[in-house]
C-alpha cells in the first residue's frame, strides 16, 4: 500500500508543482503534507483510508502574498485533473462536505495560527505552555517538498522543543504529577483495588509523557501515542516495567515497576545534564510506600530567571498537564480561552 506521504509527494512532484511553476513561476511558496491525518505522522494504514485520507497537500505563502490565496485556490480547482494514480482529486472530508480539491492554501502564519490556536511568538513564555504536542506535530512532523518562503523553515525550527527554562518548568510539573505515586499504594491498602489499578494506569501514562519530554519529543494524540512512544530512545527500558504496572494484580509489584520506570526517567534527566538529585525516590513519611522526593522538581525550578515561570504555580505546567479532555485539546479554537487561566495565575 502506498503511504499518504508517498502519494502526496508524487502528487506535488507530478501535478501540483508543475502547475504552480507554469502559472506562478516567481511566487515564493512552500508545499508539503502538514496538518491533520495519520499520514502526517507516518502511521496511516488500510483503516486510515475510510475518511479524510487521499490527495492532500498544504500550499503556504508568505504574508506579503496573502491576497493570492483565493486566486490559487480557484486556480487549483479549475486546473487540477479529476484523478491521480487512481485516487479522486476532489473529495469530501469530515470538515468540508464539498467534493473539492484538498490542496489547502494558507499563509504560513495563518496556517500556524489555525493549527496552534494562536499567533505563536517564540519569545512568549506563556504561549509555549499553551501548545499541545499534537498541535505542534501538525506544523512540524510532516514533510515539506518545496519551500521558498521566508517563514516556514524558521517556524518549524523554533517549534522543535521548549526553550531551556520552559522545559525545566514543564519537567518539574511532570514530576509533581508523578508524586501521586503513594496514592496507588494507599488505595490498594484501604480496600480500593479498582481505584488502585486506575491510579497505576494514570501513573504509567505520566511516566510515558515524562519520557517524551525528557527525549525532547512532542507526543501525539491518543490514537498514535504508543506508536510514537516506541520510537523514543528510552522506550525499550520503560516498556517492561510499564507492562508490569498495567498487568500485575499485586499492588506491591506494580509499585516496584513504577519505581523502576521512574529511575529510568531520572537517569535520562541526569544524562541530559539537568539538575537531578542522586536518588529521586524515597519513603513517603513513615509509610512503606515510596514517592518522588520533593528535591526532584525543586532542583529543576531552582535558578529559573524567567519572571513568568517564577510566578506560575509549579504544579501547573503546560495545558496538557492540567487538562486531559481530548475534545478541548484537539480544537484550537476551544484551547484559546484556556490562556485566561495563565493570565489569572500571573496576576494573582
Amino acid at each position: 500500500m502506498e503511504s499518504g506521504i508517498a502519494l502526496a509527494h508524487a502528487y506535488h512532484r507530478e501535478v501540483v508543482g508543475p502547475l504552480l511553476r507554469r502559472e506562478a513561476p516567481r511566487l515564493p511558496h512552500a508545499a508539503g503534507r502538514l496538518g491533520t491525518g495519520s499520514d502526517v505522522l507516518g502511521f496511516d494504514d488500510d483503516v486510515s483510508r475510510d475518511h479524510d485520507w487521499g490527495l492532500r497537500l498544504q500550499l503556504l505563502l508568505d504574508d506579503a502574498d496573502a491576497d493570492l490565496v483565493p486566486y490559487l485556490d480557484e486556480l487549483l480547482e479549475r486546473e487540477l485533473p479529476d484523478r491521480f494514480r487512481g485516487h479522486p482529486v476532489r473529495f469530501a472530508t469530515t470538515w468540508d462536505p464539498r467534493p473539492r480539491h484538498k490542496v489547502s492554501v494558507h499563509t504560513v502564519n495563518g496556517f500556524a495560527r489555525e493549527r496552534l490556536g494562536f499567533a505563536f511568538d517564540p519569545a512568549d513564555t506563556a504561549g509555549w505552555l499553551m501548545l499541545t504536542g499534537q498541535a505542534v506535530l501538525e506544523v512540524t512532523a510532516g514533510p515539506v517538498f518545496a519551500d521558498s518562503t521566508a517563514w516556514l523553515g524558521p517556524l518549524r525550527a523554533s517549534l522543535r522543543h521548549y526553550p531551556a527554562e520552559v522545559e525545566r518548568y514543564v519537567l518539574a510539573a511532570g514530576w509533581h504529577r508523578l508524586s501521586r505515586l503513594p496514592l496507588h499504594a494507599r488505595a490498594a491498602r484501604t480496600g480500593q483495588p479498582l481505584h488502585a489499578r486506575r491510579l497505576a494506569g494514570t501513573l504509567a501514562e505520566d511516566v510515558m509523557r515524562q519520557a517524551f519530554r525528557l527525549c525532547r519529543t512532542w507526543a501525539p494524540y491518543d490514537k498514535w501515542f504508543e506508536r510514537a512512544f516506541q520510537r523514543l530512545p528510552i522506550a525499550a527500558e520503560l516498556t517492561g516495567p510499564l507492562t508490569t504496572v498495567l498487568h500485575s494484580g499485586d499492588p506491591r509489584v506494580r509499585e516496584d515497576a513504577l519505581v523502576t520506570a521512574v529511575r529510568v526517567l531520572l537517569a535520562r534527566q541526569r544524562e541530559r545534564g539537568l539538575p537531578t538529585p542522586p536518588d529521586g525516590v524515597g519513603p513517603f513519611f513513615t509509610r512503606a510506600s515510596r514517592s518522588i522526593r520533593p528535591e526532584v522538581p525543586a532542583a529543576l525550578l531552582a535558578g529559573l530567571t524567567d519572571p513568568v515561570l517564577r510566578r506560575l504555580p509549579p504544579e501547573a505546567g503546560a495545558i496538557e498537564q492540567w487538562l486531559d479532555n481530548p475534545w478541548l485539546l484537539a480544537r484550537p479554537a476551544m484551547r484559546a480561552p484556556l490562556a485566561t487561566a495563565y493570565a489569572q495565575w500571573l496576576s494573582g
